[in-house]
């Protein structure tokens, strides 16, 4: 997975893009269907379906979600809103996550995974919901991922 700085992304968002060799069929599945999401994520309950609400299992809080947009095999944008623990003083996230999804001339596909609002609150180290990240410390725009989405594909 390379990272991509885009001129027009926000400050505080976080962008990443990797080309699987999967087709987009599979990789909505991993990314829609419980199961398969929570393989490199966390639990969840989600459903695909715009103005549906959903939520993923965090120790402490739920990260709590809405469907903002769902077209399949092509786009998924969801609200995800975070909340601290009881007891504990960090800043509770409200953002925004958008997969998109596009076929290459192979047939797999071209993921595009944009995070906007969380870089303020997640910078300078981000690691979490089973995607680990890393950020350049000369350009915390850059972001060098860990690991990908891919071991749930296997099962999609």
């Amino acid at each position: 997975m390379t990272a991509k700085q885009h001129s027009d992304m926000a400050a505080d968002s976080i962008e990443f893009e990797c080309e699987l060799p999967d087709p987009p069929e599979k990789v909505w599945r991993a990314l829609t269907v419980p199961d398969l999401l929570a393989a490199w994520m966390m639990p969840n309950d989600i459903k695909p379906e715009i103005g549906s609400r959903f939520a993923f299992a965090k120790a402490g809080a739920p990260i709590e979600c809405e469907i903002l947009n769902a077209e399949p095999e092509r786009l998924l944008r969801y609200s995800w809103r975070e909340r601290p623990a009881p007891g504990n003083a960090a800043d509770p996230l409200d953002s925004i996550v958008t997969f998109t999804l596009g076929r290459t001339m192979s047939g797999g596909t071209h993921l595009r995974i944009v995070h906007d609002g969380f870089a303020r609150v997640a910078t300078p180290a981000v690691a979490g919901a089973g995607c680990r990240l890393s950020l350049n410390a000369h350009n915390p725009r850059q972001i060098i991922a860990a690991n990908t989405p891919r071991p749930c594909l296997r099962a999609a």
